[in-house]
């Protein structure tokens, strides 16, 4: 009995490590919420002794645990049990107790609220005291249960398993007794339980931009949405500074004529780079709809004041026309203004000072 006990205890244990790996896959799997406050769990039940030990086959034990849950699906507690069995008179009679104190821990499967079944192992130390010898043994026990959450501070538990209990100095001629025994605990948490978690704040719902235009951009683009309506944004709606450069839109000398409406002819060679620059200008402005600029004409300073106030007048005239003509709308364009001689960009010593001083400039109004 002894030696099978023995081997049925390492089969057992190998079941345990099984079970406890399972419930850890479990537990990577859901997580459900558990209770973490400490508890005690006062304990009856019975035993169906080892033949070897020499008494009566059942036993009465009792005894007490103190633990709490490490997570959703394990527990641990530390013990403490006593039992008193009736030594058979053929070996003598008199009384056989043990008192054992332990750690125990248990595997849970399924919902907390929910029956639950267990599997558990532990370890002792156990006192024994008996007509034939006193002292320590080690111990060992596993076996299996089920809990129920009885309310929010108790739960039901019962359990049978299997003891096996080292002494070899009880009697001479016996070494280890296997017990097979049956539990029943209620245990209670200590303190208030802990509040339930709040629920997840529900995300505001996603605001409708499609109406919300401020300074042409989008409000849920807008990085600058206070600013005041007709101010000159970037794509983020924060001030943006629109430069339209028209250096290198040069016209001939004495171009264009009165009544001259082709503005090819007027401008100076190469006519095509000119031109690039003219439609640059038309993408910016229609880019930026809300932009809104000066058309103004100048001169170089060869000829009369009069002469050359026509001519700038002419100048701005014409490229004027050519931006309306490319979709620009009236409403956006100041003039033209023409300015004579004034405002030189080059000098008007050399031929090249004053080419640059025959021209057009698109002025922003910021």
């Amino acid at each position: 009995m002894n030696r099978k006990g023995l081997y049925f205890v390492i089969a057992l244990a190998l079941g345990g490590v099984g079970a406890a790996h399972a419930q850890d896959n479990a537990a990577g799997a859901t997580t459900p919420s558990y209770d973490g406050r400490w508890y005690i769990a006062p304990t009856v039940g019975g035993y169906y002794n080892d033949s070897d030990r020499n008494t009566n086959s059942r036993q009465v034990y009792y005894g007490l645990g103190v633990g709490r849950f490490i997570n959703s699906y394990t527990s641990i507690d530390l013990f403490f049990d006593r039992t008193k069995r009736d030594v058979d008179n053929a070996v003598g009679g008199g009384r056989w107790s043990n008192n054992n104190a332990g750690v125990t821990a248990r595997f849970y499967y399924g919902d907390w609220n929910a029956w639950r079944p267990y599997a558990l192992v532990g370890v002792m130390g156990s006192y024994h005291q008996n007509p034939g010898d006193h002292g320590w043994s080690p111990a060992a026990q596993l076996g299996a249960g089920i809990s129920k959450t009885i309310t929010d501070s108790t739960d039901f538990r019962a359990e049978a398993g299997y003891r096996y209990d080292w002494d070899d100095k009880s009697q001479p001629s016996k070494n280890g007794y296997g017990d097979w025994f049956l539990g029943f605990s209620i245990v209670a948490r200590f303190g208030e339980p802990a509040a339930a978690p709040a629920p997840a704040p529900v995300a505001p719902a996603a605001p409708d931009c499609s109406k919300q235009i401020r300074n042409g951009v989008n409000l849920c683009d807008n990085k600058c949405p206070d600013l005041p309506e007709g101010t000159i944004v970037g794509p983020d709606g924060c001030p943006q500074k629109v430069v339209i450069d028209l250096r290198g839109v040069n016209f001939k000398f004495d171009r264009p004529k009165k009544g001259e409406k082709d503005i090819k002819k007027a401008l100076a060679e190469p006519t095509a780079d000119s031109v690039a620059i003219l439609d640059q200008a038309v993408d910016t402005l229609q880019r930026y709809p809300q932009v809104k600029v000066t058309v103004a004409g100048y001169s170089d300073a060869v000829g009369k004041d009069q002469y050359n106030q026509d001519l700038s007048e002419r100048r701005a005239k014409i490229v004027y026309d050519y931006l309306t003509a490319h979709g620009i709308t009236a409403d956006r364009l100041a003039g033209p203004f023409g300015h004579g001689k004034n405002d030189p960009i080059g000098s008007n010593d050399t031929e090249a000072g004053r080419a640059q001083n025959r021209r057009t400039e698109l002025q922003v109004q910021q």
